[in-house]
């Protein structure tokens, strides 16, 4: 009997602000003095009052849209009670029955086929602050992060393989970044991962879950997310296979080796007795404020991978597109300066390969690139029309980025365009031809020999003759 994964997740993600959620201090926390950025709201103390941050609420709507919620125009804030040091109030405001968004969805690419995994909810809360433990069993705590905008996405239990979860968290982080909701910035603590997961045997219905789940909180990368789902289908499978039974429980990471520990068994909504926040009033998302929400999105990553796709690209150049944002963005303005639609696929080609090559190796991005798209686009042509080789269009390249000036000004300095003139071409071939009579002989038993002189043609040209002229004239010659 097989065994599968049911898996659903939960992520948090710090919205980007300049403010934290609920009062004026700096949500600039991380790598600063502890405790520098708190005040009465955040420390909870007495008569201090909340006042929600607007940029922050509009993010999370903004969100919300894109994951295809069904927006609660009527929402409202409320206490989630229970005690830990990092949590100064002794509750944490966030939403509970009217979150701004319900009942989503994620496209992903599983296997040649689009699929979508259901978002469940999309609710605005407040950070905790941080726990810092230490020798003699002493434990410090920070509260700069106490009050940061937190927005959390809950998924319904739709994944059935790790490979979906992986595809899903990146697409997800993906459209986060592109809708300036977060810099996504993992390794800072910006958006971190919870896993419920379950296994179940093969042989159990469709739709029919588990009676038990498994929490595991606070994964801070998406490869160490990866390792945890491979431990726990492993864990899980052995313990049903022994004959135990696995009961609902809160687990932890040791380190960053995927493996989980036991922490504690699993709490309840019961356990938090959540209630209305009765210092905020409910907030009225109107149609209008939605419309000009909408009307800010920019093209999300499923969308414009769809695109780059219809024109010709491979999924795996698309992607490249679609990650990078600065990238893509350029790509785009030289598709609408393009008017020969069959030279995409090359220009992708040209731009992923050598041009961004040479821009690394000046630790230069693509929007520092001195190559206009115009200018780009007149490179690609000549050497589509053989007017310029491979090899010098790479030298025309270097020489701008390092130089600056036009196409013309690189092609004529360095004297690039490839020779049609066939006394020019015929004194070359001649010279090979009299310098490689091995290859000659070669070429009788293996016709496709013949490429070893066209190279050694433009080797002696420096790349100026045209190698299907070379190769027409080598053949003329030797009959």
């Amino acid at each position: 009997m097989m065994y599968l994964p049911v898996v659903g997740l939960e992520i948090h993600v710090q919205v980007k602000t300049k403010s934290k959620m609920f009062c004026r201090c700096s949500a600039d926390y991380f790598a600063k003095e502890p405790n520098l950025n708190v005040c009465p709201v955040c420390m909870g103390l007495p008569g201090a009052l909340p006042v929600p941050n607007k940029i922050a609420f509009e993010k999370s709507l903004k969100l919300a849209l894109a994951l295809e919620c069904r927006i609660n125009q009527t929402t409202k804030f409320d206490r989630k009670h229970y005690f830990y040091p990092d949590l100064p109030k002794g509750y944490q405001i966030s939403q509970y029955d009217k979150p701004i968004g319900e009942e989503g969805y994620v496209e992903i690419e599983y296997r040649g086929d689009s699929r979508r995994i259901r978002i469940q909810r999309v609710h605005l809360e407040e950070d905790t602050g941080k726990s810092i433990h230490g020798l003699n069993d002493e434990t410090l705590l920070d509260y700069n992060k106490s009050g940061i905008p937190l927005l959390e996405i809950v998924t319904y239990p739709d994944f059935e393989s790790t490979e979906e979860v992986i595809l899903f968290a990146k697409r997800l982080r993906q459209i986060v970044k592109y809708l300036d909701v977060s810099d996504a910035e993992m390794q800072k603590g910006q958006m971190r991962y919870e896993l419920n997961i379950s296994v179940k045997p093969d042989t159990m219905p469709q739709g029919q879950l588990p009676n038990y789940k498994i929490e595991v909180k606070n994964i801070g990368s998406i490869s160490v997310l990866e390792k945890v789902l491979n431990f726990e289908v492993e864990r899980q499978t052995e313990l049903i296979k022994s004959g135990e039974e696995i009961k609902a429980q809160t687990r932890g990471l040791k380190g960053m080796t995927g493996e989980t520990l036991f922490q504690r068994s699993k709490e309840t909504a019961d356990d938090y007795r959540y209630f209305p926040e009765p210092d905020i009033p409910p907030v009225r998302i109107n149609d209008e404020w939605i419309e000009n929400i909408k009307s800010q999105m920019p093209e999300l990553p499923h969308k414009r991978k769809q695109k780059y796709m219809a024109l010709g690209l491979e999924a795996e150049q698309a992607d490249i597109f679609v990650e990078d944002t600065e990238r893509g963005d350029w790509f785009d303005i030289l598709l609408n300066q393009l008017n020969d639609k069959s030279l995409i696929k090359e220009m992708a080609k040209w731009i992923v390969g050598e041009l961004s090559g040479q821009l690394e190796k000046r630790s230069k991005s693509i929007k520092e690139n001195t190559i206009s798209q115009a200018e780009f686009i007149k490179l690609v042509k000549l050497m589509h029309d053989r007017e310029i080789s491979g090899s010098n269009a790479k030298l025309a390249i270097v020489y701008i980025l390092d130089n600056g000036g036009t196409l013309e000004t690189a092609i004529s300095t360095l004297d690039l365009l490839q020779s049609n003139d066939s006394s020019e071409v015929k004194g070359f071939v001649k010279q090979v031809i009299s310098e490689n009579p091995k290859a000659i002989e070669d070429i009788i038993k293996n016709p496709n020999s013949i490429k070893f002189l066209v190279g050694q043609v433009m080797k002696l040209s420096k790349g100026k003759v045209n190698p299907k002229v070379a190769e027409d004239e080598i053949r003329r010659s030797i009959g």
